[in-house]
């Protein structure tokens, strides 16, 4: 019996079936990269609108300048000064704990520990992600700091130096890990090259393997380095709420995010001046977050050149 080709067998055939299928394909992972996108100039256009409002009540410079933050007291002072010298000093010391670190994890993991151990340590140190960010603020407050009093006897309750060592303990794994998967993406024959010419496994990891892998090493310091700025209960909890002008961190201080949560909870009305601080700092946060971005940039381009 001789069978004829109708229209259906045209409509639903294996090719054609496969060519939707693939472009059903295509267009929900464009829909996923748009949307990311679009939250993103949502974050930004939310900020940027809601700053308006704050900055035509309040110029730009005194902004900067002033050197008081009180926005909440009967004499308001809008200085973010306070709130960025708090944001720093809690960063910068636990970038200053978390980047040597976790970069030595790294190197360990990705050239001298076996595959069984590196199957081991690798989860188990990714595991303190999961860790929720309030734990880490309490541990800071009632068991490093009274550990640092024992040697610091006048260091208060609340103080930027706890807060930034267990925030710095926090961010390890991510350094480590982004740094160690950039490590292993190294060609192996530049690593041959090197113990060809008589260099040992440490001196390869240091001059060959680290600078080779420093794209993606740098991207890990500066995503450390956003995670520590962003940071808000650790701090919130270990470091304070006083917006303090200081850039020492054995005193107490406040950051723009502790402060956030601090507005954000409050009785404020939304729409006063008081409650735009809260999009104004944000805006500040962001723009260092894009600063960072952009050193991170020049930088892994330098080395690249350089190496």
């Amino acid at each position: 019996m001789v069978r004829f080709k109708t229209s259906t067998d045209n409509v639903f055939s294996p090719k054609l079936l496969r060519h939707l299928r693939e472009k059903l394909i295509e267009f929900i992972l464009l829909i996923a990269a748009c949307s990311s996108v679009a939250t993103t100039f949502g974050i930004l256009y939310i900020l940027v609108s809601e700053s308006i409002y704050f900055f035509s009540e309040v110029s730009l410079l005194r902004f900067i300048t002033d050197k008081e933050w009180t926005p909440l007291f009967l004499e308001k002072n809008y200085g973010i000064i306070n709130l960025l010298s708090g944001t720093l000093v809690t960063s910068a010391v636990a970038l200053f704990v978390a980047i040597p670190l976790g970069t030595i994890i790294a190197i360990y993991l990705s050239e001298f520990a076996n595959s069984k151990l590196r199957e081991i340590v690798k989860p188990i140190l990714e595991l303190l992600t999961a860790i929720p960010t309030v734990v880490y603020g309490y541990l800071a407050l009632l068991v490093l700091t009274p550990f640092l009093q024992q040697f610091l006897p006048n260091l208060p309750t609340f103080n930027m130096l706890s807060a930034g060592l267990v925030m710095g303990l926090m961010i390890i794994p991510m350094i480590s890990s982004i740094s160690e998967d950039a490590m292993a993406a190294v060609p192996l024959s530049l690593k041959e090259g090197s113990y060809s010419m008589g260099a040992t496994r440490l001196q390869t990891a240091i001059k060959v393997v680290f600078p080779s892998a420093i794209s993606g090493i740098s991207a890990a310091y500066i995503l450390g380095a956003s995670r520590a700025i962003g940071e808000t209960m650790i701090v919130a909890v270990a470091a304070g709420l006083q917006p303090n002008l200081t850039w020492n961190p054995l005193s107490q201080g406040a950051t723009i995010t502790a402060y956030i949560v601090q507005v954000s909870l409050g009785d404020l009305p939304h729409g006063t001046v008081e409650y735009q601080t809260i999009f104004a700092a944000g805006l500040t946060l962001v723009l260092m977050t894009l600063v960072l971005n952009i050193i991170g940039y020049f930088l892994s381009r330098r080395f690249r050149e350089i190496y």
